[in-house]
This record gives C-alpha cells, structure tokens and sequence, in this order.
C-alpha cells in the first residue's frame, strides 16, 4: 500500500510541475503578447506623428510649391492609409520616406533653418518624428522576434497555448531620416 501511495504522489507532483509549466509558459506568451500590442500602437502613433509634421511643414509656406505639393501629398498618403498594418500602409510609409528624403535637399533644409525659429522648429520636430518612428519599428519588430520565438516551441505548438492568435509578423519599410535632417 506504501508503495502505492509514493506512486501516487510521484505522479501527482509530476503533475502539479507540468500544469505549473503550461500555465508559467502561457501567462508569458500572453504578457510577450501585450507587449505587441503596445509597441504596436505606439509605432502606429509615431507615424501619425511623423506624416502630421511632414504636412505641417509642408504647409507652413517653408517650401517652394513642388515641394510642398510632393511632401503633403505623401504625408496626406499616409495619413489615409488602412490602420491595420499590411502592404498598402507599408507601402505608404516608404512613399512618405521617398518624399522626405527628396524634398529636404541640402539647399532647402538650410533654407528653411535660415528662415528663422519657425524653420527650425519644424525642422526640429520633423527630425524627432523620423527618429522616434524608427526606433518605435525597432522596438515592434524586437517584439515580434520573440514572440515567434516563443511560439516556436513544442510546448506551446502541442498545448496550443496560442490559441487561435495568429502569428505575429515584423513591419518592413524604408523608415530612414534624410541625411540632411540630421545636419
């Protein structure tokens, strides 16, 4: 009967460390998932942020027309992009970054500084949005990494510990500043 008893509590403990397991295991994946969804919100913030300063200065009477007609129609592109990351929205965020990295030549961006503390200020907040929008795509990106990491596993494949929460995928476009902002 002793021995029975030691089987039966072998088994219960091996038990209770598995369910501990899979629970631990699935609180992380929901917690790494959260943490998706934030990063994924705050790049989405950060590129609102960048297109409404791209028009700002393109309507601040800064630029010559061409320009001003190029940047805006860019920024205004990817302000009316679908909200839901895709092809269409990456697609319109490498545009916006075409058109600021065409649009701010040298002579220009030393134009619009030489203008006074309005071209500065626009400038100044353009080169912040640009920076921040890459690093909030670094950060979604890192967040996707590991999430996919840690639904790779065969725990979490077996158990379905996922559910039916699609895989996560990295956002991919030319967010690069123009050289020149950073002058």
């Amino acid at each position: 009967m002793s021995e029975f008893l030691t089987w039966l509590f072998a088994t219960l403990f091996v038990l209770v460390v598995i369910a501990w397991y899979l629970t631990y295991t699935a609180a992380r994946l929901d917690r790494l998932h959260v943490r998706l969804s934030g990063t994924l919100a705050a790049l989405d913030a950060r590129l609102v942020r960048r297109a409404e300063a791209a028009l700002e200065l393109a309507n601040s009477g800064l630029l010559d027309g061409a320009t001003a007609l190029i940047l805006a129609g860019a920024a205004s592109e990817s302000l009316e992009s679908p909200a839901e990351h895709g092809e269409a929205r990456e697609t319109a965020e490498t545009e916006l970054s075409e058109a600021l990295e065409l649009a701010l030549t040298e002579p220009v961006v030393t134009h619009v500084r030489d203008s006074g503390p309005l071209g500065q200020e626009q400038l100044a907040k353009l080169a912040s949005a640009c920076t921040r929008v890459q690093l909030a795509r670094r950060f979604h990106n890192d967040a996707v990494t590991d999430v996919r990491r840690v639904r790779r596993k065969w725990t979490i494949r077996v158990f379905r510990l996922a559910g039916h929460t699609p895989m996560p995928h990295t956002i991919e476009f030319d967010d690069q500043m123009p050289a020149t902002l950073g002058v």
